[in-house]
Parts: C-alpha cells; sequence; structure tokens
C-alpha cells in the first residue's frame, strides 16, 4: 500500500451554537466532496449526520457524527486532500460531545449565525478549543437571513470572544440580496449562479461599489499577515507586494499559532461559499504533521516519565478513544483518533489505561451511520474499531510492548438528576443494562442506586438530556419507564476547621473491635473536592489501618453528613490515635473514621450549596421588565443586559432548583417569542430559609 501524505489529512470539527446552521453546512460539504449525491436537509429530518431518530425528529443534534471525504478545491485545482469531519451538538446538555471531538482534532470551522453573531454557547465551545489549543477559521453563515450583519459579527468574535478575528472574504448583498463574496486574498469577486445547484459561481472582478471596502479590509488582512511572518513584515514595511502563495503561506502560519482567525462568509442553507470553505480547511488548518507530537506518561514507572511520540505511521502504535457507542449490527464501536504507528485489524493491542490486553476485530471508517471496512487506520487519522470489550472514552490503546497513557478526557459533573423505575418488572434488568450500555456512551451521565429506597437515579447536564436519555432507553433497548421528578445534585460542605476523637470499641466475647482515630477538618477552596492527609508519627496508629480510616472517611462524605448529599472542598487529617495488639483490625478502623469524620463535620458547621447556572434570555424589548420581574422571583442575579439585534440580551446567574418548568413559562410571559440557554456555572450556599426544606425533604 501506498504511503499517504499525511500533509494532505485535515482533522476538523463543525462546532456553534444551536440553530447556527452546523449539520447543514456538513450536509452541503458532504454533497460539494461527492460522499451525498442529494441534499439532506435538517428541517426534513433528512440530515446525513443526525441519523438517530430523535435528532431528526427534533430537529438538533444530540450525538457528535464522524465522516470522511476528499476535496480538490472548488475549480480542482488542490491535490486531493483527505478530510475527516466531526459534526457535534450544539446544545449545552451535550458538551462533553463537543469536549471529547476537540480533544483528538487537528482544527475546527466555528460557525456563528450572521443576525446572531455570538451567542452563549458559541462561547462556551469557543472557551472548549482554547482549553485544547486547537486552531479555528470563523463561518459567518445565514447571510441571506433578515437582519444578518457581517461586520456586526464579526465585531461580536472580537468583543466576546476577545480573538483576532481577521476577515478574508467580505460579502457582496446581503439578506435577499446575497449574491457571493469577495476573496481579499486574490482580490475577486465570486457570485454564485443557481441557488438550486449552488455548486456553480462565476469568478468576476471586484464590484465597483465595494472596491474601497476591499481595500481597507485587505490593509488589516496584510496587517495581520505581516504580525505574523517575518519575511511578509519586511515586504510589508518595504512598499513590495506579497504574492497570493506567500499571503497563503502567513494566513496558515498564523491560523495554526492562534495569532488571528480568518473569517469567511456564505449562506449553507442557499449553497453560497461552502466550497470557499473547504477551500480555506485545506490551505489554513493544519494537517496532522503541523501539530506538536502527543506526549504522555510511561506506565510503568513510578515516577512521572514523559514520552513522545512522532505522528508517524511507522513508530510505536499509539490512539485515543474518545468515543463509544452501541451499533445494533456489530455492537459496541469505538471511535479513535492514532497519534502514531497503525492500527490492524486482528492484532493485540494494550489498554494502558487500565492495564488490560483488547484485541481489534475489524476496523472501519465511519460515515454517519454507515461503515466502510479497512485493514488499518495509519498516523493522524480517525477510525472506529469493533470488538473493544473494557474499553472507555479517554482510554489510551497502545502497542504492547512500548505502553504509554495519554491524557484522558474528563467529563464534567452532572448537575441534575432523576428517579427511573421501569413500568413492568419484567424490564427491571433489562434496564439496568441498557443503562450500564448509555453511561458507557456517554460520561456525562451518572447512573446510580439510592441505597435508602432502592431507587435508580440517574444524573446529566439537564432536562433535555435526561429526556434524550428515557427516549433512547425505549426506542433503542425497548424499555419503557416512568421517571420522578428532578432532583438538583446539592453539596455540602464545611465552614471553619474543626477536630474530633473517636474510640470504637466492641467486646463480644472472643475477639473484640477497637480503633481509635483522632481527626482534623478544614474547609478548601471551591472545586478542590476531598483530601485526605495523614500526618500520623511514631506508628501509634500502624500503616495497614490508615487506608482503612481513609475508606471510613470517604464513604461518610459521599453519604452526606446534613442532608445525605456527598461533602465537597475540605482537607480531611488524621493526625493521632491509637491501636489493641489483638483486638485492633481494618473494620474497625473504618468505623472509627467514618464515625469520627461525621462529628467534626458536625462541629466545623455543614452548609448546604446548590447549584448555580449562567443563563441569558434574549427577549424582544416590550418583554423585558415581565421577564427581568420572573427571574427576580427565581432568585436570580441579574448581571446586565445588551441589545442584540432588535432584542435584549439579558444576563443572570439563576439557582438550577428554581429554573425547572422555566421555557414554558418563559413562553408565556413573552408570547413565544422569547429564547434562553443556560449553562453550570458554579455551586453556591443555598439561603438558610431555602435550606431547612431541603434538609426536611
Amino acid at each position: 500500500m501506498a504511503k499517504r501524505d499525511l500533509s494532505k489529512v485535515r482533522n476538523i470539527g463543525i462546532m456553534a451554537h444551536i440553530d447556527a446552521g452546523k449539520t447543514t453546512t456538513t450536509e452541503r460539504v458532504l454533497f460539494y466532496t461527492g460522499i451525498n449525491y442529494k441534499i439532506g436537509e435538517v428541517h426534513e429530518g433528512a440530515a446525513t449526520m443526525d441519523y438517530m431518530e430523535l435528532e431528526q425528529e427534533r430537529g438538533i443534534t444530540i450525538t457528535s457524527a464522524a465522516t470522511t471525504c476528499t476535496w480538490k478545491g472548488s475549480t480542482g485545482e488542490f491535490p486531493e486532500h483527505q478530510i475527516n469531519i466531526i459534526d457535534t451538538p450544539g446544545h449545552v446538555d451535550f458538551t462533553i460531545e463537543v469536549e471529547r471531538s476537540l480533544r483528538v482534532l487537528d482544527g475546527a470551522c466555528a460557525v456563528f449565525d450572521a443576525v446572531s453573531g455570538v451567542e452563549p454557547q458559541s462561547e462556551t465551545v469557543w472557551r472548549q478549543a482554547n482549553k485544547f489549543n486547537v486552531p479555528r477559521i470563523c463561518f459567518i453563515n445565514k447571510m441571506d437571513r433578515t437582519g444578518s450583519d457581517f461586520k456586526g459579527g464579526v465585531e461580536s468574535i472580537r468583543e466576546k470572544l476577545g480573538a483576532k478575528a481577521c476577515p478574508i472574504q467580505i460579502p457582496i448583498g446581503a439578506e435577499s440580496d446575497f449574491l457571493g463574496m469577495v476573496d481579499l486574498v486574490e482580490m475577486r469577486g465570486i457570485v454564485f449562479k443557481d441557488e438550486a445547484k449552488g455548486s456553480k459561481f462565476d469568478v468576476i472582478d471586484v464590484p465597483e461599489e465595494l472596491r474601497a471596502e476591499a481595500g481597507k479590509a485587505r490593509e488589516y488582512l496584510l496587517e495581520c499577515i505581516a504580525e505574523a511572518d517575518e519575511a511578509c513584515m519586511e515586504k510589508y514595511m518595504a512598499g513590495e507586494t506579497i504574492t497570493v502563495p506567500e499571503m497563503k503561506a502567513a494566513i496558515r502560519k498564523g491560523t495554526i499559532k492562534m495569532e488571528f482567525f480568518p473569517v469567511l462568509c456564505g449562506s449553507a442553507f442557499k449553497n453560497k461559499g461552502v466550497q470557499q470553505l473547504l477551500d480555506a480547511v485545506v490551505d489554513y488548518l493544519p494537517s496532522p504533521l503541523d501539530i506538536p507530537s502527543v506526549t504522555g506518561t510511561d506506565p510503568t514507572k513510578k515516577e512521572v516519565v514523559h514520552i513522545e511520540r512522532a505522528t508517524d505511521p511507522s513508530a510505536p502504535m499509539c490512539a485515543l478513544a474518545f468515543k463509544i457507542i452501541t451499533d445494533p449490527f456489530v455492537g459496541v464501536l469505538t471511535f479513535f483518533r492514532v497519534y502514531s504507528g497503525t492500527v490492524t485489524a486482528g492484532t493485540g493491542v494494550l489498554n494502558s489505561t487500565r492495564d488490560k490486553k483488547e484485541r481489534i476485530g475489524r476496523v472501519v471508517r465511519m460515515h454517519a451511520d454507515k461503515r466502510e471496512e479497512v485493514k488499518e487506520v495509519e498516523a493522524g487519522d480517525i477510525g472506529a474499531a469493533v470488538g473493544l470489550k473494557e474499553t472507555i472514552t479517554g482510554d489510551t490503546l497502545c502497542d504492547i510492548d512500548n505502553p504509554i497513557v495519554l491524557e484522558s478526557i474528563h467529563a464534567p459533573a452532572p448537575v441534575i438528576s432523576i428517579a427511573m423505575e421501569p413500568k413492568t418488572k419484567a424490564d427491571e434488568q433489562k434496564m439496568g443494562l441498557s443503562l450500564m450500555k448509555l453511561a458507557k456512551e456517554d460520561p456525562s451521565l451518572k447512573v446510580s442506586v439510592d441505597k435508602e429506597s432502592g431507587q435508580t437515579l440517574i444524573a446529566g447536564m439537564g432536562e433535555l438530556h435526561l429526556d434524550i436519555i428515557k427516549q433512547r432507553l425505549f426506542r433503542e433497548f425497548g424499555v419503557d419507564t416512568t421517571v420522578g421528578k428532578p432532583q438538583v445534585a446539592y453539596r455540602e460542605t464545611i465552614l471553619k476547621k474543626a477536630e474530633a476523637e473517636c474510640k470504637y470499641a466492641k467486646q463480644t466475647g472472643g475477639r473484640g473491635q477497637f480503633g481509635h482515630v483522632l481527626l482534623r477538618v478544614e474547609p478548601l477552596e471551591p472545586g478542590s473536592g476531598v483530601e485526605f492527609v495523614d500526618e500520623v508519627k511514631g506508628g501509634v496508629i500502624p500503616k495497614e489501618y490508615i487506608p482503612a480510616v481513609e475508606k471510613g472517611v470517604v464513604e461518610a462524605l459521599e453519604g452526606g453528613i446534613l442532608a445525605g448529599f456527598p461533602v465537597i472542598d475540605m482537607r480531611v487529617t488524621l493526625y493521632y490515635g491509637s491501636f489493641h495488639e489483638v483486638d485492633s483490625s481494618e473494620i474497625a478502623f473504618k468505623i472509627a473514621g467514618s464515625m469520627c469524620v461525621k462529628d467534626a463535620c458536625n462541629k466545623a458547621k455543614i452548609q448546604l450549596l446548590e447549584p448555580v447556572m449562567a443563563v441569558e434570555v434574549v427577549c424582544p424589548d416590550d418583554f423585558v421588565s415581565n421577564i427581568v420581574g420572573d427571574l427576580n422571583r427565581r432568585r436570580a442575579r441579574i448581571l446586565g443586559m445588551e441589545p442584540r439585534a432588535g432584542a435584549q440580551t439579558v444576563k443572570c446567574e439563576v439557582p438550577l432548583a428554581e429554573m425547572f418548568g422555566y421555557s414554558t413559562d418563559l413562553r408565556s410571559n413573552s408570547q413565544g417569542r422569547a429564547t434562553f440557554t443556560m449553562e453550570y456555572h458554579h455551586y453556591a450556599p443555598v439561603p438558610t430559609h431555602v435550606a431547612e426544606s431541603v434538609v426536611k425533604k
């Protein structure tokens, strides 16, 4: 097999706020690259990438879908490039899908609505892309919509995202008169002929009325380029002409270093500008060779030893599993990104995260829900494997003789939970197994059993997330369930430092039980979790009993002190105790640790914490007072208001407990004209009168 040229590969994600047009853009990409012969429309439920029934019905993306296509340029001038695309969801409830996709991608295309500009979820996905250092190009979509504003969109990227947005195109016309764009690199106009076909366009001179504006925009582009590239800087300062290939190379350099972000425009729905977007993906986004070699740690060493692996198909293999799905035909499919070496069907690999040997049965390339079987997937590529039993999201797969552990993918903590039970007793076991499969697919879903009531609890990122899980149980696994009211995931913490002593001694004839511990508890910064510190000196408690004390402490804190919610953000220090030569045992010290930490926490004053959500409501001016009044009743802290495209945006922080059923109330308060977005922000103390009622419950 001929060795593939990695410089001709692009791994990109399409990311944006809900309804900015991600899936529509991806559908056009599939059409123009020849993967599809017919354009699938989201509103008709025919989009290739939204292949789940639920996605088609609701017109939203729920799970990220991967596909592979090839591109030779809008005029066929490129050598063939392979583009691996992941279409991600826009709804904040499915934020883990964006997080894990960005973790394995080299570049991304951020899509913005030309009317609304940067919206709340655009900010979230932008932050996630910053976290993983993913270079981006921006596509201002929906230029055909009434109220579209390209300059406003560019300005909102600069202001709200703090990003250096650098247009490489400006639109020709807007709204219903949107005809095409001016390419500022080659200084030419591109006008689309037939909206229905869309792929036909004419290259024209820059229209007379846009020459001054295009000249000014190109000057800004040249300044950005000069700052990113020294050779261009010298030419620019000397007043010499920078050639088109030099400009493209410098834009690519600046984009990969994230010194600026090229901005394009178009209307995916009207088939305008998508081929030029694909050209920009090839021209400016990085190939696997342009990003730094992956680094991981050596699991065979006790101390942390970093190893680097080159993006080379002949190097020792290492890959990261970033997504698991249950396919009705082949069973569990594990999506992976190969960072070095080659993954070959029918070979044994090591899951170094879990220290388990696995066998890769078959290797496939995914086209949304269709599979194309291949013999191998090389470094820099994305594929899926059939046959991995132990692997979950975030696990490293590597060569058995060359172990390495890559940085994992961390799921956000759930903020809302519901009790769930099957409608028939016969479905009880089936529900448990089905939920385990869904939890393996979705790391932001947590399934547990309430010790007191025996109920199954599922916890997730929001009401929509949990509703989708209920629907998937019914459609994919045939389990009909009833669910209780949503419950808020409260937490407990302590307010001050305290100490306690506990002696657990029982004599029941024969050998007794004896454990004696002294613990100190103290509060930590929010987000610190629970720390256990061993400060025992002189062997007053033998080393083998200390893990038992820790286990008792951890179990007691997970079960809650005040109202049964986990205790967080505190340090527990074991500093003294005693033991009995005969009667001491691990179980005695575990019980002593558990009793002692509860006593210490009660002395340190327990406080209840609740999740607070960052909420943005976009509403027409006439309804602002109604909406603000309603938010105040919900214990909201109003942070400010700003005008946006003929409406007002109200920004606030509201406790999650007050937000159930808010979408219905918002519709009635605004005659159905307001929209809102909500995402988890932080945990905050619950006011005393509210805490009392929560504790009573």
